[in-house]
C-alpha cells in the first residue's frame, strides 16, 4: 500500500518559517508530480506549489516569492520551505502526488497524505 506522509507543521509568528516535508512510500515505480495544496477554514482547496519529477516547478501567486518547493528523488520527498509567514498561510496543508504503482500492470494513481496543520499567529 502507499501512502503519503507529511510533517513539519505547527505554530509561528507572523514573518517566521516552516519547512514542510511529505515522504511517498510503498510499491512505487515512478512519480510524476507532487503538489502542496492547502485548506483553510471555510475554504476550497488551493494549490500552493507543485513540482514534476523533471523539476518544473508552479507557485500560486500568493506563494511566489515566498514560497520554495524542492525534491529530492532518492527519497521520494517534496519539501515546501515556507518564509515570511503572515496569518492568511494558516491552513492545513496536503501533500499530493500523481504516482505509477509497481507492478505488471502500470496503475496511475492520484494520492492525498493525511495533512499537516500549519498556524500563523499574528
Amino acid at each position: 500500500q502507499v501512502q503519503l506522509v507529511e510533517s513539519g507543521g505547527g505554530l509561528v509568528q507572523a514573518g517566521g518559517s516552516l519547512r514542510l516535508s511529505c515522504a511517498a512510500s510503498g510499491s512505487i515505480r515512478s512519480i510524476n508530480a507532487m503538489a502542496w495544496y492547502r485548506q483553510a477554514p471555510g475554504k476550497q482547496r488551493e494549490l500552493v506549489a507543485a513540482i514534476t519529477s523533471g523539476g518544473s516547478t508552479n507557485y500560486a501567486d500568493s506563494a511566489k516569492g515566498r514560497f520554495t518547493i524542492s525534491r529530492d528523488n532518492a527519497k521520494n520527498t517534496v519539501y515546501l520551505q515556507m518564509n515570511s509567514l503572515k496569518p492568511e498561510d494558516t491552513a492545513v496543508y496536503y501533500c499530493n502526488a500523481v504516482l505509477v504503482l509497481a507492478g505488471t500492470l502500470l496503475k496511475i494513481k492520484d494520492l492525498w497524505g493525511q495533512g499537516t496543520q500549519v498556524t500563523v499567529s499574528s
